[in-house]
């Protein structure tokens, strides 16, 4: 009986291993133009009779709001939907007016506006 040797067999393995890309999270997206855009609009707005720059008023310092959340696509979008829809809880029970007439487009830049504030 003759042995056979191991190395003519293929067993199905290259010895590479099979590895997924892991996505990294992009990174955010303020340009310089949103981030004066959403100055504006918060001027414009109401906001500054609730929120001061760097002083806590009825809601949150700006300054607090962009220590809390990291600038990424996810929170701009959080936060945009959180200054038209309004709500309380996250900084109080004292709740913030919904600002329903806002577009999510401007809400977003007014966000990136705030959480440029680092």
């Amino acid at each position: 009986m003759a042995l056979l040797s191991l190395a003519t067999y293929s067993f199905g393995q290259t010895g590479k291993k099979k590895t997924n890309p892991v996505k990294k999270a992009s990174p955010a997206t303020a340009s310089a133009a949103d981030i004066e855009a959403g100055k504006a609009l918060i001027q414009k707005a109401d906001c500054m009779t609730c929120h001061k720059l760097d002083i806590k008023l009825v809601g949150p310092a700006f300054m607090q709001v962009a220590a809390k959340y990291p600038a990424n696509d996810a929170n701009y979008a959080s936060l945009a939907a959180r200054i038209i829809a309004g709500g309380s809880g996250v900084w109080g029970q004292i709740p913030m007016a919904p600002h329903a007439t806002l577009s999510p487009a401007d809400a977003k830049k007014m966000a990136k506006y705030i959480l440029s504030l680092k």
